[in-house]
């Protein structure tokens, strides 16, 4: 169990903490959610760590997937086809997940906005720790110079979102050895790793939820 998972649950407003969750479980609900936010219920945004799997976006290619079948296996690394965009994703214990159920029908309709706003409260929510981090041009997540600390894939139903990012607080950054992440050849980061000092778990879901708020306010709560 990791320091985040091991923080006081921020269950609160239209933010749910769901602490460490099987990855399709938290993906059965937000689809639960999403259904419900279709037909008018509030906007959610669940916040979540997943136990180590593997997630492959609709076009994703499993050639950047570097560890066998047998290896995976030998770790019990599940490994998932999903509905959002993107290419190979790992999840692991002290990465925040970020799951936003939010009605771009609300919000102008614009796809590729959301995409840049999520992108936004990510690199405001880097500056609480001091670091500063960039978009690459042609390429979706946040970067800290060469290194990618920040992913980020979406899925859409009838305008409402769901699927998000994931911010690497203080994941285990060798399991990223097993894949190239998003289909990349690039190394990725931590705050931990780039700060080189703890940061207390629950300061972090504070943050990240306060710089939500700011830069994407939810709708019908």
């Amino acid at each position: 169990m990791s320091d985040l998972t091991a923080a006081q649950s921020l269950t609160t407003g239209s933010f749910v903490d769901l602490g460490l969750i099987d990855y399709s479980q938290a993906y059965r609900l937000q689809k639960e959610t999403v259904a419900q936010v279709i037909a008018g219920a509030p906007e959610r945004v669940f916040l979540c760590e997943h136990p180590v799997v593997l997630t492959l976006g609709r076009m994703a290619d499993r050639g950047y997937i570097l560890a066998s079948k047998d290896e995976l296996a030998a770790h019990g690394i599940e490994i998932l086809s999903i509905d959002r965009g993107g290419e190979v994703t790992l999840h692991a214990p002290g990465q925040l997940v970020v799951y936003p159920i939010l009605d771009l029908r609300k919000r102008g309709k614009n796809l590729k906005q959301y995409l840049y706003d999520l992108e936004e409260v990510a690199i405001q929510f880097l500056q609480h720790y001091k670091i500063f981090s960039v978009r690459k041009p042609g390429k979706t997540g946040v970067w800290v110079g060469a290194q990618k600390i920040v992913s980020v894939g979406v899925g859409v139903r009838k305008w409402v979102t769901y699927h998000g990012l994931g911010i690497n607080i203080n994941t285990d950054l060798t399991l990223f050895s097993l894949i190239n992440p998003c289909g990349l050849n690039v190394t990725m980061a931590s705050i931990e790793s780039i700060i080189g000092q703890a940061v207390m778990s629950q300061k972090v879901k504070q943050d990240f939820c306060e710089v939500f708020m700011r830069s994407l306010r939810l709708k019908g709560n």
